[in-house]
This record gives structure tokens, sequence and C-alpha cells, in this order.
């Protein structure tokens, strides 16, 4: 996949660059330590909260909040995907490719096929009818809490995945899936069926419940987080193809950064998407004047999200 770079000629009125190329080529500068050290600090975590599910396997009203918070860190294995899809995690792309496989096998996201996705939402961001990630602004507060439960995030999750299994690309798909990388989208969805179907072997030949308590549940108690957390990337945000408004970034706490592999920043990471994830905090040092910023936070993104909903035009019913 040719990724999306952002063009590095941005300019003022006055004709002067919001950011000079040399300086924007020193942040794309990419490196393994980082990540490493990242990763490392990611397993930790991960680990942790995978013995407070442990700790808390024979008492219900603990283990749920445990699965919890476990699932928590499990749902953001999506920034790290999403980090390995755009080969800026780590300077080596056999590390990146890896882990975007584990990653998307732990979250049902075939990385393949996340992949020319994402590019395709890099290039038509928060456009209607031709960006495939694009969340439409709910027209009232039950669509608002329908989306934020993950249900429908569930049922699109598994539905393409069997749909893309049995052979079937969309048209809107082929849009953005290469006609000679069809084949392997389908035959990356087949196995990734294949490899849930080895677990559920596993599972029933060990008699061992692990993956239900240490994946499955927490995934499912914790993805309306990621829904809550995904929302404020574009959601709200004016359909231009304009940037410095299309995306918001959100300041928020240094424990949600490291879950979010700094894609806090959203609004820095579609202004340069080549920008490695441990770099972006300098760019939005950079650039935070000339791109919409959140300074309130993931709950007051939120908040703005329903200021939308109010002030939208609603829907007349047909007669």
């Amino acid at each position: 996949m040719s990724e999306v770079l952002t063009p590095m000629s941005d300019v003022l009125a006055d004709g002067t660059a919001i950011i000079s190329r040399r300086e924007l080529k020193a942040l794309m500068k990419r490196s393994n330590r980082p990540g490493l050290i990242h990763l490392a600090l990611w397993i930790l975590l991960l680990g942790f909260t995978a013995t407070l599910v442990w700790l808390s396997r024979e008492t219900l009203w603990l283990l749920l909040p445990a699965m919890f918070m476990h699932g928590i860190v499990m749902v953001h294995h999506f920034a790290l995907q999403h980090e390995c899809s755009h080969y800026t995690a780590f300077r080596s792309r056999r590390l990146c490719n890896v882990l975007a496989t584990v990653c998307g096998f732990l979250l049902f996201i075939p990385p393949r096929f996340f992949r020319y996705e994402h590019c395709d939402h890099h290039t038509y961001t928060n456009l209607e009818g031709r960006d495939p990630e694009l969340i439409p602004l709910p027209e009232n507060r039950w669509q608002y809490l329908w989306y934020l439960s993950a249900l429908p995030y569930w049922y699109s999750q598994f539905s393409g995945l069997l749909r893309r299994a049995t052979g079937r690309i969309l048209k809107e798909e082929k849009r953005f899936i290469p006609g000679v990388e069809q084949a392997a989208v389908v035959r990356e969805s087949r196995l990734m069926l294949a490899g849930y179907g080895l677990v559920v072997l596993l599972m029933w030949l060990s008699g061992s419940l692990a993956p239900v308590f240490y994946w499955w549940l927490p995934m499912l108690l914790a993805e309306p987080v990621m829904r809550f957390v995904r929302m404020t990337e574009h959601v709200g945000r004016p359909m231009v193809t304009d940037r410095g408004v299309n995306t918001r970034s959100n300041q928020v706490s240094p424990l949600w950064r490291f879950l979010a592999w700094n894609m806090n920043y959203h609004a820095e990471h579609h202004f340069a998407s080549s920008v490695p994830f441990h770099a972006l905090g300098q760019l939005h040092e950079r650039i935070k004047d000339h791109v919409y910023v959140e300074e309130q936070g993931y709950l007051h993104a939120h908040r703005s999200i329903l200021d939308s909903m109010a002030a939208a035009p609603q829907r007349q019913p047909v007669s």
C-alpha cells in the first residue's frame, strides 16, 4: 500500500509554512527504540490487568470490574495496530507487520483489509459517502447510545469478516482494495476464522476457558470505551477537506496518551501521518494553533458532539 502522506507545503495566509520541510522531516524519523520501550511497558500493564482477573476469578463482584479494566487495555491494541499499519510504530517494517497481525487477530480486525480501508480514510477524511471509516453524527441520543453500546460495531466487524471469507467483497470495498489484493483479503479472512476455530478446539480439548475470561469477555465489556474514544476523532467536526477543522485532537492524561499510543493527537496525525507516535507531542506543540484541539479531553469532546446533535437540522419524515 502506498501510504497517504499529508503535503508538507501547507502555508498560512501570508505564504509562510505552518511547519518547515526540514522540521517535519526530522519529526518523521523512525526508530525501534521508543516503540520497543512502549511495547515493553504495554506488556507489563497487560500482565498486571490479567493478574487482577486471575486474582478475582472466584468473586463475581470483583471479576467484572477486573475484566473491564483488562478489557480497556485489550481494546487499545487498536492503537498499536493502527500505528503498525502506518509503519510508524517501529523502524522495522517486519515487526510492524507481525504486531499488526497479532493485534488484528485479537481485535477481529483483518490487518490487510484495515490497512487499505484506513488509507482511504486518510484520503477522504470525514467526507460523507467517501470516508469508509466515517462515524455519522447521531440524529438523537438513542442513536448516540446505540453506537456507544458497540453492538453495531461488533455486527459490522463479524458480518464483514464472514462475508469476505465467502469471497464477497462489496462494491464500496473494491474502491479501496486493489484488484490484485482482493484474493489476499479473502484469504486473510479465511485464515483468521480458521485461527478462531483452532482456539475454540484447543479450549474444548483442554477444558480451559481462559480465552473467554482474558480475551473475549473483557473486550465485550470494554469496547464501548473504544467507541467513546473513536467518536472524539471526527464526529461533530465539519465534513470538509480542511484537516485543520475536520479532525479533533484531545488533551488527555498521560495514562490515556499511553493507551492510545499518542493517537489523542489525532489532528496532528492527520496533518502528517508519517510522523511516528513518539513525535506527535512535538508536532502538536509546533502546529497546535492551526488544528482543532479539545483542551478538556474526551468528556468535553462528547459534550461538543451532543451540542452538534442538538444544533443539527432534523430530518423530516417522508410523507
